[in-house]
Order: structure tokens, then C-alpha cells, then sequence
């Protein structure tokens, strides 16, 4: 079994369990993943989904290149696909995901981390777009979400040089959101993944479709998709109870509804 996975009652936390290879990808892996991915896309009482590897080695080393080196020209372009569409899926849960990247964050492993919505670093990790190197381009999103992330100059450097990058710098360019000590990463994403839940699950999914889809478009637009998204959220109860635990000066029990 190469994916595992372990929930409270609120937060998923899928581990990729192949320490021995790096935890990368094979496809076996990539099926497991899509599967649980659309699996917890579809349950109400998960509010947040982090994402880290087994082991302190590695967070995902991207593809098996082992299975690569057998497979012929069209098993590639499946793999590829089928890559891309499953982090696809993980960029498109309806709930935040949060990647907590243990140690080396390799190819389709940065990539794995892009498709999340937040990214926690331990301090010995390293990550990097190295597909270059290996005679490839970034084939799960990365010439698409690096952009978007760190800018176009920026990741035209690292995916032209192939270069990877320690946790310092991954921040200070806008990579990840936070370091953490490294043993520590876990614990991070789930102190940040409570500070998510602990608000209302129809308005962070809400904010997240904003987000995600105003920028991709022009502010006009932009500014319409978040008058919808909000107005979506008026009639819900959650709206009503936040207000209720203003008036009465307590913390809001949200219920998704």
C-alpha cells in the first residue's frame, strides 16, 4: 500500500508511504492518491486535508523514474496525465489542503506541494523544479502554478537552472508560508489546519473558489465571482450562528450548512 491515511474528525492527513524510494510516485501511488482525493472531496465533517510523506527523508521525490525507465512512449503520456489530472483534483477540493513538506520536495514533488493551497517547510527540506536536467519540463503543472506563485521571472530561473532550494529561500520568495523545525512539520500543519477549522467550512470554501478562480481573470470579473460567492453564503445557518456568537461573546460552533 503506497498511500495511508488517518482523520480526527475534522482534518485528513494523507501520508505517502514509500520512505525506501523517496516516496515517489509510482502508478499505483498516483491511483491511490486520486481515489482518496475524490474520496475526501466528497465528506462534509473533513474541513482540511494536509498532505506529507512517510519517513524524515523525503516529502515525495516525484515520479518512479525505476517504472519510467520500462515504460514505453505511450505509458508515459498516461502517467503524465494522469499526474496532472490528480493534482488537478487536489487544487480543485472544495476544502483547504495544506502540504507538509517533511524533506526533499523533488520534481513532481514540488509539484504535488503547488496543487495544495499552503505549504509548510522543515528546515533541512530542499525543493525543486529538476525536470530540465533529466531532459523534461515540469509535466503535473509546475510551468503553470510556479508562475502564479513566485512570478514569471522567478520561476523561469528555477526551471531553466534546475536548481533546488532550502527552506530560506523557498520563504523569502513567497514559496511556502512557513518553516518549521524539522521534526516539527507535521504539528505545524495541524496547528495551522486548526485555526482553519475553527471557522465556517461554507466560507472557507467559498473564499477558495474566489480566490482561485478571481485570479484567474480580470478584476471586474474577479469582483463578480466574489459578489456571487458571497451571496451564496447568505442564507446558510452558519452565517446566522456567527452572528448569534458575536451578539453573545463565544465562539461559533459551525456545522457546514
Amino acid at each position: 500500500m503506497a498511500i495511508e491515511i488517518n482523520h480526527n474528525v475534522d482534518v485528513a492527513v494523507i501520508t505517502i508511504q514509500r520512505p525506501d524510494v523517496y516516496n515517489c510516485l509510482d502508478f499505483s501511488a498516483l491511483h491511490q492518491l486520486r481515489r482518496l482525493i475524490d474520496e475526501l472531496a466528497g465528506r462534509q465533517e473533513i474541513r482540511v486535508v494536509i498532505i506529507t510523506g512517510a519517513g524524515e527523508k523525503a516529502f515525495c521525490s516525484g515520479a518512479d523514474l525505476k517504472e519510467r525507465k520500462a515504460m514505453t512512449e505511450a505509458e508515459v503520456e498516461r502517467y503524465i496525465l494522469l499526474i496532472r489530472d490528480t493534482f488537478t483534483a487536489l487544487e480543485n477540493m472544495p476544502k483547504p489542503t495544506i502540504a507538509a513538506i517533511n524533506g526533499l520536495a523533488l520534481g513532481g514533488g514540488t509539484e504535488l506541494a503547488l496543487a495544495c493551497d499552503l505549504r509548510i517547510i522543515a528546515k533541512r527540506a530542499r525543493m525543486g523544479l529538476t525536470e530540465t536536467s533529466l531532459g523534461i519540463i515540469p509535466g503535473a503543472g509546475g510551468t503553470q502554478r510556479l508562475p502564479r506563485i513566485v512570478g514569471l521571472a522567478k520561476a523561469k530561473e528555477l526551471i531553466f537552472t534546475a536548481r533546488t532550494i532550502e527552506a530560506d529561500e523557498a520563504l523569502a520568495i513567497g514559496l511556502v508560508n512557513e518553516i518549521a523545525e524539522d521534526r516539527c512539520v507535521l504539528t505545524a500543519a495541524w496547528e495551522l489546519a486548526a485555526q482553519i477549522t475553527a471557522n465556517a467550512p461554507l466560507a472557507i470554501a467559498q473564499a477558495k473558489h474566489a480566490i482561485d478562480r478571481g485570479a484567474e481573470v480580470d478584476l471586474v470579473t474577479g469582483l463578480a465571482i466574489e459578489s456571487e460567492a458571497y451571496r451564496s453564503l447568505i442564507p446558510t445557518r452558519d452565517r446566522l450562528e456567527g452572528l448569534r456568537a458575536f451578539a453573545e461573546k463565544r465562539k461559533p460552533l459551525y456545522k457546514g450548512v
